[in-house]
C-alpha cells in the first residue's frame, strides 16, 4: 500500500471531516481531543510512577526475597545417635 496521507488523499479527508462535522463544530472536536490526549499523557505519568513505586515496595515486602543474611548451622557435625562410646 501507498502512503495514504500525502497529496491529494490528505485534501480529500480534510474535505470529508469538513462535510461531516461542519465548520462550526471543528474547534469545539480540536479542544476537546487536546484536552482528552492530555489527561491520557497524565494517567499514563501516574501508572508509570505507581509501576516504580510498586517495584521498590515489593522488592521490600516480597517474602520469597531474602531480606535477612541466612543464619549458618549451628554445629555441622552431627551428634551420638547411639550409645555413648567415649566414656570408658
Amino acid at each position: 500500500m501507498g502512503n495514504l496521507f500525502a497529496g491529494p488523499h490528505l485534501w480529500i479527508l480534510l474535505i470529508v471531516i469538513l462535510l461531516l462535522f461542519g465548520a462550526a463544530k471543528l474547534p469545539a472536536l480540536a479542544k476537546s481531543m487536546g484536552q482528552s490526549a492530555r489527561i491520557f499523557k497524565g494517567e499514563m505519568k501516574a501508572m508509570k510512577e505507581d509501576d516504580v513505586a510498586a517495584g521498590t515496595a515489593s522488592t521490600v515486602e516480597n517474602p520469597a526475597s531474602p531480606t535477612v543474611a541466612p543464619t549458618a548451622p549451628a554445629d555441622p557435625t552431627p551428634g551420638p545417635t547411639g550409645p555413648d562410646t567415649t566414656r570408658p
